[in-house]
C-alpha cells in the first residue's frame, strides 16, 4: 500500500476551516453545481493546506503544550523522503507548475480514452477557509476552459462541510445515482474516507484523489504538493540560518492533532533542537487576540528572536504585537497568504513564506483531460512546493496587488478566464 501521508497537507483544510472568519466567505450551493461562487494550510496525508483530520474541539489551546510525541508525529523515512523531494528535479514546464511532477511510477489510462465529453463528479471536503476558497475559484475557471474544449460536459459538485459522514454519502450518491464518468475526491479525513474511495475505484471509472490522501492506492492518481515535513524543513532551516545558537523562537500553531500541521511542527522542532534554538510552541486557534497575548507575554520575559508559524493566518497580529511592545521585529516565517506578504513588505522584517501549493486545484481536472486522452499520468503526482523568499516578494505583491488579504499568491490562475476579477470579487 502506498504511504499515504499526504504527504503534505491535508491539514490545510480542516485546520484552516477555522480560519474562514478571517476572510470573506464565498457563497456555495447546497448540493451540486458549478456556480461562479463557491468554496474554500496543508492523503494521509500529512495531510498539509492549506491545509484535515478529526479535531478535538475541547483541546486546550492556551500556552505551551505538547500535542504528541515524536513517535506519534515524526516519521524519519517520510521526513527524509520529503527533504529529497524539496530539491528534486520536476518533470514538465516550470511555467506551468500545476502540471509538473517528480519522475516515478505511471498509470496506464488507455482504457479510459474517449472522444466524448465526460461528466465529472467532485466530492469536496469543504470550502470553509481562505486556502480552499482560493483553490475552488481556480478550479471553476479551469473547468470552464475544459467544458469549452469539449473535454468535460459538466462537473457535479457536493461539499461535505468538513463532515466525514456527509462526504461518504456524497460519494455513494455519485456512485449509485449521478451517472458519473469520473470522480475527483478531496478527502475530509484519511481513514474514514478510505472505504468510500475504494467503492468509487470499484466502479472501474477513473478516480482522482487530491490534496489529502487515503489509506489505499486504488486511485488512478493521487495529487499533492511535497508535504508537511517539507514545510517544516523549509521554515525551520530558514530560521536557523538567520539566528544564532541559543536564540529564542516562539512557534504559533493553529490546532493540535491535525496530521499535516503536526508534521510541519515535528520537522521544525527536530531542526531547532539539532541547532540549539530554544523554541516554545503555543496553540492559537488562529485567534488574533490569542496570538498577540502570547507574543506580548513572551516579550515580557525576554527577547524573542524568531517566530515560526504553521500557517500564515494571524501573522499580522503577531507582527503587530512586536510593534505594540516596542520590540525589534523577529525573523519570521508565515505563508503565501497576502496578509502576511503585505505586512512582511511593510515592516522590512527578515521573512519567508512557505507554500502549500494552492495551484494544485487545477491539476485534478487537467489530469482527467490526460486520462480521457488515454495518456499516462503519475500514480502519485507530487507537485512542486517552493517558498516565497525576499528575492521574489515584490514580484508576488505586484502580481496580486488587487487581491484580498485572504488570497494565496501561488494560486496559479493568471492564465485562466475571469482573471483577475473572479478572485478579486470573491
Amino acid at each position: 500500500m502506498r504511504r499515504n501521508m499526504i504527504r503534505g497537507s491535508l491539514a490545510a483544510a480542516a485546520a484552516l476551516a477555522l480560519l474562514a472568519a478571517c476572510t470573506t466567505d464565498i457563497d456555495e450551493s447546497d448540493d451540486t453545481g458549478n456556480g461562479d461562487d463557491g468554496t474554500v494550510e496543508e492523503g494521509t496525508t500529512d495531510t498539509d493546506t492549506d491545509e484535515d483530520a478529526d479535531i478535538d474541539e475541547d483541546a486546550d489551546t492556551e500556552g505551551d503544550t505538547d500535542a504528541g510525541d515524536d513517535s506519534e508525529w515524526f516519521d524519519q523515512a517520510v521526513y527524509e523522503e520529503q527533504r529529497e523531494q524539496l530539491g528534486a528535479s520536476f518533470e514538465g514546464d516550470p511555467d506551468t507548475p500545476w502540471l509538473q511532477y517528480i519522475d516515478g511510477p505511471m498509470t496506464d489510462t488507455s482504457e479510459y480514452a474517449t472522444d466524448e465529453a465526460q461528466k465529472v463528479c467532485f466530492a469536496n471536503a469543504s470550502v470553509g477557509n481562505p486556502w480552499r476558497q482560493t483553490g475552488w475559484l481556480t478550479m471553476q475557471q479551469q473547468l470552464e476552459v475544459l467544458e469549452g474544449e469539449g473535454v468535460i460536459s459538466e462537473m457535479e459538485t457536493r461539499d461535505a462541510s468538513d463532515n466525514d459522514d456527509t462526504q461518504i454519502a456524497d460519494i455513494d450518491y455519485f456512485i449509485s445515482e449521478a451517472d458519473c464518468d469520473a470522480f475527483i475526491i478531496s478527502p475530509n479525513s484519511t481513514a474514514a474516507m478510505t472505504p468510500a474511495v475504494e467503492r468509487a475505484c470499484e466502479t472501474g471509472k477513473p478516480v482522482v484523489v487530491f490534496d489529502r490522501g487515503v489509506e489505499t492506492d486504488c486511485a488512478t492518481t493521487f495529487i499533492h504538493p511535497v508535504g508537511g515535513y517539507g514545510w517544516g524543513i523549509d521554515s525551520a532551516e530558514f530560521l536557523v540560518e538567520n539566528l544564532n545558537e541559543g536564540d529564542r523562537v516562539i512557534a504559533l500553531r493553529i490546532l493540535p492533532g491535525v496530521d499535516v500541521l503536526e508534521h510541519r511542527w515535528a520537522a521544525a522542532e527536530r531542526i531547532f533542537e539539532e541547532n540549539g534554538i530554544e523554541a516554545e510552541d503555543h496553540f492559537t486557534d488562529a485567534d488574533p487576540n490569542t496570538i498577540q497575548n502570547i507574543i506580548e507575554d513572551a516579550l515580557s520575559t525576554g527577547d524573542v528572536h524568531g517566530v515560526w508559524m504553521d500557517a500564515g493566518d494571524g501573522a499580522r497580529a503577531a507582527i503587530e504585537a512586536f510593534e505594540l511592545s516596542g520590540a525589534d521585529y523577529p525573523v519570521m516565517t508565515g505563508e503565501d497568504e497576502m496578509s502576511f506578504l503585505r505586512k512582511w513588505d511593510e515592516t522590512g522584517l527578515t521573512g519567508l513564506a512557505p507554500v502549500y501549493s494552492n495551484f494544485q486545484w487545477r491539476t485534478p481536472l487537467l489530469a482527467l483531460e490526460m486520462i480521457f486522452n488515454g495518456e499516462e499520468v503519475p500514480s502519485e503526482w507530487v507537485l512542486p512546493q517552493e517558498p516565497i523568499t525576499a528575492d521574489d516578494l515584490t514580484e508576488h505583491l505586484e502580481a496580486n496587488e488587487s487581491m484580498p488579504d485572504g488570497h494565496y499568491a501561488r494560486f496559479g490562475g493568471e492564465d485562466l478566464p475571469g482573471y483577475p476579477e473572479v478572485w478579486e470579487n470573491r
